[in-house]
């Protein structure tokens, strides 16, 4: 590998998770913190979620990724690559922006843990009303 080998770099996040996408435009396989993708995520349906961008552009052996992903649980992980994925591929070709746009994959899902409030057991757990 060369030191001024092209690639394309973009950030996904999903929760807490910020995954940190270096495109390349040869192809390889997905590494995901120094290991395979298979290692990073063992379960089948986390793979598929990782893989989708590429599904949707038709692009599953022209690229090669390697990532780095930090915080937050394996499944807002995938989530935070698949984002990162997404974004770094419109950044490698503008053209692939409306298909991955309508798939609804360049959106940062901006759902978060409700912080918890005081006076409660958690975000709007609260200890048992009794009237006697």
């Amino acid at each position: 590998m060369s030191a001024e080998q092209r690639y394309y770099y973009a950030t996904g996040k999903r929760k807490t998770s910020v995954a940190r996408v270096r495109l390349y435009t040869d192809s390889g396989p997905i590494v995901v913190n120094g290991v395979p993708l298979e290692e990073a995520f063992p379960w089948n349906s986390w793979q598929q979620l990782v893989k989708e961008p590429f599904r949707v552009v038709n692009g599953m052996d022209q690229f090669r990724v390697v990532a780095k992903v930090t915080g937050g649980g394996i499944v807002s992980q995938a989530g935070a690559l698949r984002h990162g994925i997404s974004r770094a591929l419109v950044e490698a070709d503008s053209n692939l922006r409306p298909p991955l746009k309508k798939a609804g994959l360049l959106t940062r899902d901006a759902r978060e843990k409700e912080s918890k409030k005081y006076g409660l057991k958690r975000a709007r757990k609260a200890k048992q009303y009794t009237k006697r």
